[in-house]
């Protein structure tokens, strides 16, 4: 059990920890104008949608995105209807560092997180900052690359052909995996790097990474959730609607996971490449339907949850203690 246990969780908190050491660095480059980023640019849902996706691109992660938005609504910063736009545009940006773990990096992870280092300890603070995202980097391919390691342990164990002739269906038990998975991590790229890494070795069938990637864009509202207990009533709708916007985008895509799964050779020969593609393929499509219907759509939302007046303040985040020495 230890052979999977210890490189399972080994690499999983690799895999987080670069996670974390891009977002600080990348927020630290940015010189923490992200806020101001997210206020000023979401007038319109095309503008927000452009907001939320380099938002997610810099922070590398949608939750934190969706949990600053959720702020500032329960703030009176934002209104909600400003919030759809921004939403969307935070499912595809999510799609960037999938598709880096896709290009077969792995050899340059130690690379990166030397070079990182080195630029980390110069006295220089955007060169510090910079160093931490190209570290971050190294971290999350080091991660992945050990999260397969417990592939053959768990295919000689035969859990997963149990599974699979247990009578359960592979595309709900993936959704549902998906779910779970990325409720309890809380991160939706480390599931989708899990789930490359088993589908690359062929530990999983492709129907059921195809179910796992539109699960995990559902797990990722447990945060969003989480972020608008206690607040107003226009904060807690920016909740729902991300959840019915992923529910939503998984009804649509659920009924062609068969013909997704026939077709996914078309889009590239790699399998771990074939994952990431399929997930921002179904990201684009699900955010680009709904972007042209935000206004109706917040519309709905407000009838489902009426709005109350917003009575919280919010104060802006300060820099992150790995870089204070720097300033």
């Amino acid at each position: 059990m230890k052979e999977i246990v210890i490189p399972f969780a080994t690499g999983l908190a690799i895999f987080l920890f670069g996670m974390q050491l891009i977002r600080v660095g990348l927020e630290e480059l940015t010189a923490h104008r992200m806020q101001h980023f997210l206020l000023r640019f979401t007038k319109t849902p095309l503008r927000g949608f452009g907001t939320g996706l380099v938002a997610t691109l810099f922070l590398q992660s949608s939750s934190a995105v969706t949990v600053l938005t959720i702020g500032f609504v329960n703030a009176g910063l934002l209104t909600f209807a400003q919030t759809v736009g921004i939403i969307l545009g935070t499912n595809v940006g999510t799609t960037v560092t999938t598709e880096i773990l896709a290009l077969k990096v792995e050899d340059f992870a130690l690379p990166l997180i030397l070079t990182g280092a080195a630029l980390y300890a110069l006295p220089w603070k955007k060169t510090a900052a910079f160093g931490l995202a190209l570290g971050g980097f190294g971290c999350i391919f080091l991660g992945m690359e050990a999260m397969q390691w417990i592939a053959e342990p768990i295919k000689n164990r035969g859990w997963v052909a149990a599974l699979m002739e247990s009578g359960y269906h592979p595309v709900f038990s993936g959704v549902l995996s998906g779910i779970l998975l990325t409720s309890i991590i809380q991160s939706g790229n480390a599931v989708i790097a899990i789930t490359m890494g088993f589908f690359a070795t062929g530990l999983v069938p492709l129907p059921f990474a195809i179910a796992v990637v539109l699960g995990s864009n559902v797990g990722t509202c447990i945060t969003a959730f989480l972020a608008s207990i206690g607040t107003e009533r226009a904060a807690k709708q920016v909740a729902l609607a991300h959840l019915l916007l992923n529910v939503g985008g998984l009804l649509l895509f659920l009924p062609w996971v068969g013909t997704i799964a026939e077709v996914a050779h078309w889009l590239s020969d790699d399998p771990a490449a074939q994952i990431a593609h399929i997930q921002t393929l179904y990201n684009l499509i699900c955010s680009l339907t709904v972007l042209p219907f935000a206004s109706s759509f917040a519309r709905v939302v407000s009838r489902i949850l009426p709005e109350r007046n917003p009575s919280w303040s919010f104060r802006g985040r300060h820099p992150h203690p790995l870089l204070k020495w720097h300033q």
